[in-house]
């Protein structure tokens, strides 16, 4: 059976992580994805490492962990953007796809003749997606953006970490903490991906294009979910809470004997078979701790009975205990403690593609699972160019000594 996005065409002018996330999950879902790299150089993230699963030389950029991240599955093909050739190639490729996603600044590609006002006179149902900081418009729209900036301006940093305290010796402790993973991007780029679907359905039924417009502030305070939601409610300002839950309790990080677990009670039934493996049903009985709006009101009461609890035993005992009661629960695993978890390693989210000089690669699996379809794409992140030839050859249709033409001006690079 064919992949669900098989008859679809992607033209990548994206960089980095958010774009490329949205390009990766079409390319996993089969669509044709043709990311366009300058030439000896490539993506930017092809440069951020170490570590390398191939290192760079002098006329090779290499193969980064980085870029191997979001990059499974597509062709890479290298045209020199700035010059004219290479734009005219670019508008070319342009009329033979479905989507282009790009995130430059905004209006940087209308210098080029690659903007949407332009692609559409020649593709009217072409799907254009711009990803920026900021958005297409408003007073912040000619900023760069960048994850970090993004976690800061839009919320998620006011609410990440522990409180600010002071210690008895007077040092400061706790403040603003960003997520350990580029957060912002990754949200920005799932929106794009729903984005650029949604605009697939709609085109096949209308035969209408669009310009889709995704920013990565847009998308971290839609992500505040119901954090924004308590401040829009009642006017109040969620505060950094370290591990804690501000309207779920216990829904925490405990210490214990051995290390540290983490207790998610989501409801009270779960927090009164909690106290009976804990052996503090006292603590379940109080009229002061019996409902969750009574535990967030009294909430310095009962941690520390909690916190004592926890410390008398190992992890691993009350991991086991809590399971057994149906109490949710579960440790706070390393990245490499991730991937030797027997239901990381049944879901296969490990995997490995082949790969022309290493034989294979390994690479996160996409998350989705569909009966009729491998959902992770098998072709590994491409070299740089690695697909330049092919790609001119078979849709604009240049001859050997085209290419050669182009390759000796420095317009394309590659295989």
């Amino acid at each position: 059976m064919a992949a669900p996005l098989s008859h679809i065409r992607v033209l990548d002018l994206s960089r980095i992580l958010a774009g490329p996330l949205a390009t990766q999950f079409l390319a996993d879902m089969g669509a044709e994805v043709i990311k366009v790299e300058r030439p000896g150089s490539g993506d930017d993230t092809r440069g951020w490492g170490p570590p390398f699963a191939i290192d760079p030389s002098d006329d090779d950029p290499g193969l980064s962990a980085y870029f191997m991240c979001c990059n499974r599955g597509k062709k890479s093909v290298a045209i020199d953007m700035a010059s004219p050739d290479g734009q005219e190639l670019i508008r070319k490729l342009a009329t033979e796809v479905d989507v282009v996603v790009e995130n430059f600044k905004v209006g940087g590609l209308a210098k080029y003749g690659l903007d949407y006002k332009t692609l559409k006179k020649a593709n009217p149902a072409l799907i254009y997606c711009s990803i920026t900081g900021f958005g297409q418009d408003g007073p912040y729209a000619h900023r760069a953006g960048y994850d970090f900036l993004l976690q800061g301006m839009g919320g998620l940093m006011s609410i990440t970490g522990e409180p600010n305290a002071t210690t008895p010796d007077g040092h400061h402790v706790g403040g603003p903490v960003k997520v350990g993973v580029a957060i912002c991007d990754e949200v920005t780029g799932m929106n794009a991906c729903a984005a650029i679907l949604t605009a697939i359905i709609r085109r096949d039924k209308t035969g209408e294009g669009a310009h889709i417009d995704v920013a990565l502030l847009d998308s971290t305070v839609a992500a505040l979910v119901n954090q924004a939601s308590t401040h829009l409610v009642d006017g109040s300002v969620p505060e950094r809470m370290g591990n804690a839950h501000p309207t779920v309790a216990p829904y925490n990080a405990f210490q214990t004997q051995d290390g540290h677990i983490i207790l998610a009670c989501g409801n009270d039934g779960q927090f009164q078979r909690f106290c009976k493996v804990a052996g503090i049903e006292e603590v379940a009985d109080d009229p002061r701790f019996r409902t969750n709006p009574s535990r967030i009101r009294n909430r310095d009461a009962w941690m520390p009975i909690l916190e004592e609890a926890f410390r008398s035993k190992p992890s691993a005992w009350w991991i086991e205990n809590l399971e057994s009661a149906g109490v949710p629960c579960g440790p706070i695993n390393r990245i490499d403690q991730v991937f030797t978890d027997p239901q990381i390693q049944h879901r296969q989210m490990r995997r490995e593609l082949p790969e022309p000089t290493l034989g294979h690669v390994a690479v996160t699996a996409n998350p989705v699972r569909m009966t009729d379809h491998d959902t992770t794409a098998p072709k590994a992140p491409p070299r740089l160019g690695a697909d330049t030839a092919s790609v001119l050859g078979e849709i604009l249709e240049l001859d050997t000594n085209d290419l050669a033409k182009l390759a000796q001006k420095g317009i394309i690079s590659g295989n």
